[in-house]
């Protein structure tokens, strides 16, 4: 459906704490509508939004939603048989996912959309940071808080959208987009994909729609990403070639390279290059990717990451693990679905290689039901062949009090996951906000 933005008045969210979908709600929030949704775990996404105006609901139930509401957008991951998704159906209130509001959002504008299975985040991140620092005024829709703004939606008045755009239910296909970003492709959300080559099948959807005057910027070297160059109209930029004569802030190889690709980008969009490296020699991160928070009382240093694939994993560890190497690395992780986990489950036990210390944690379900046949203790089992310094701890409040009292100066602690483990982090340094 097309969204006329100027003739809602009232929009409820089924998902609201999604980074996506609490996007779209801030974007209606700015626009003066009322703003109602629920949310099975509340945290700082939801907080925020509530600041801002809205009316969150802890849990799904009928009576969230209300008949005189004008549009329901929910997120993917909402199964038929949700009580708010069946009301919305029973009143014949317009519906969206978060993709086809995304979508409709970019329409008549000039898109730039960052797509791949790791690191879009922190790529949509930099081009977004050169962007308003060079004074360009772009609308930014992002997968985690851009530092400085406390937001993921930010509202341009220019003609420029910039946004993280997920391949999960091939739902980055609703974008249009002008210039598109691929960091990378990798095999994930095996929940939904077959394999490697369904999941490139998707990419190539997207790069056809790139018109021939417009951009793809990618690796056509990285021989995953080879296959859907092949298939592409427009121009090949390849961000490779860039060159970086300064250093990041943000630690680990990987995110050298999402600023080339940002860097090749923003020189796309005529930004001056000694304006780039300005900010992104600056550039901090963005909420939960290399997320540094404080200290213990004792002096540990503490990070939190968003990382929950193993790849993601393994390099972010070796990122932390070349910038901090005089410091002992522990890591708390908390995988996130039972598919991947169960899918990935060998990728996983190879992926900490570059941890002194690992802690696990019970398996985050997030849209999927318990699957007995896999389990975190399973995880620690095969992970303490390798590290015998492995232990499983069964819940938050437990790691809090191991973290707090077992480490301290020299030591460097990351959260790690795509649940709410954060909040161990948030709990960990909070002390230093208080003082």
């Amino acid at each position: 459906m097309k969204m006329d933005v100027s003739k809602i008045q009232k929009v409820h969210f089924i998902g609201i704490g999604g980074i996506g979908l609490s996007a779209i709600a801030r974007m209606m929030l700015m626009e003066g509508k009322t703003v109602t949704g629920s949310e099975l775990s509340p945290g700082l996404v939801t907080e925020v939004l509530s600041d801002a105006g809205a009316t969150i609901f802890e849990g799904h139930a009928e009576e969230n939603l209300t008949e005189d509401t004008d549009l329901v957008i929910y997120t993917i991951a909402v199964p038929d048989d949700n009580p708010e998704y069946r009301k919305a159906k029973d009143l014949d209130i317009s519906m969206m996912t978060y993709p086809e509001a995304l979508g409709a959002l970019s329409k008549g504008k000039y898109a730039i959309a960052v797509a791949g299975t790791h690191g879009k985040t922190t790529t949509t991140g930099m081009i977004a940071q050169v962007m308003l620092e060079a004074g360009r005024d772009p609308s930014v829709v992002i997968g985690s808080f851009l530092k400085g703004y406390k937001s993921n939606f930010l509202a341009g008045k220019s003609d420029l959208l910039i946004a993280e755009s997920c391949e999960y239910r091939r739902s980055f296909l609703h974008m249009n987009p002008n210039i598109l970003v691929i960091t990378n492709i990798e095999e994930e959300h095996l929940d939904y994909y077959t394999d490697l080559k369904d999941i490139q099948s998707a990419f190539i959807e997207l790069v056809k729609k790139i018109p021939e005057d417009g951009y793809l910027v990618c690796n056509p070297k990285d021989p995953h990403v080879m296959p859907v160059v092949k298939e592409a109209f427009c121009h090949i930029v390849d961000y490779t070639m860039e060159k970086l004569f300064f250093e990041l802030q943000v630690p680990g190889e990987h995110n050298v390279e999402n600023a080339k690709a940002a860097i090749a980008v923003t020189h796309l969009l005529d930004v001056p290059r000694e304006s780039i490296t300005e900010t992104l020699t600056r550039f901090s991160g963005t909420w939960r990717r290399a997320d540094r928070l404080g200290e213990t009382k004792k002096g540990a240093l503490v990070y939190d990451d968003y990382a929950h694939h193993p790849d993601e994993v393994k390099t972010t560890l070796k990122g932390f693990k070349e910038r901090f190497s005089d410091k002992k690395i522990v890591v708390a992780f908390q995988p996130h679905l039972y598919s991947r986990t169960k899918i990935l489950f060998n990728d996983f036990v190879n992926a900490f290689a570059y941890a002194d210390e690992i802690i696990i944690l019970p398996i985050y379900a997030a849209r999927e039901k318990e699957d007995e046949t896999i389990n975190a203790v399973m995880l620690r089992d095969a992970l303490s062949k390798k590290n015998p310094k492995t232990l499983y701890i069964p819940d938050y409040y437990e790691l809090e009090q191991h973290l707090d009292t077992e480490y301290g100066r020299g030591d460097l602690i990351i959260t790690m996951g795509a649940g709410p483990i954060n909040q161990v982090a948030e709990n960990l340094t909070v002390w230093q906000k208080e003082t």
